[in-house]
């Protein structure tokens, strides 16, 4: 199940874990206008956890879940 909301200056995206037992913490994902974060509490050290990624790092992991392994390096489309 996920969330989305949008704010002045963000949207949200909450990811909630219904999968098997145990469950993770929800993941919380704010889109900026030049960055996203993403923040999960962790429960062992009762503090939450945030990542920041730029857009083109947001770009790259986009592409990554679709292709097999290896090492890639996008390329801006050809005018």
């Amino acid at each position: 199940m996920f969330t989305i909301e949008h704010t002045f200056d963000c949207s949200v995206i909450t990811l909630v874990d219904e999968g098997q037992v145990p469950l993770n913490e929800d993941i919380i994902i704010n889109t900026f206008e030049d960055c996203v974060t993403i923040t999960q509490f962790d429960p062992r050290t009762e503090q939450a956890v945030k990542i920041m990624m730029s857009l083109e790092q947001v770009r790259d992991l986009s592409a990554a879940l679709d292709l097999p392994e290896g090492v890639y390096r996008l390329r801006p489309p050809e005018a």
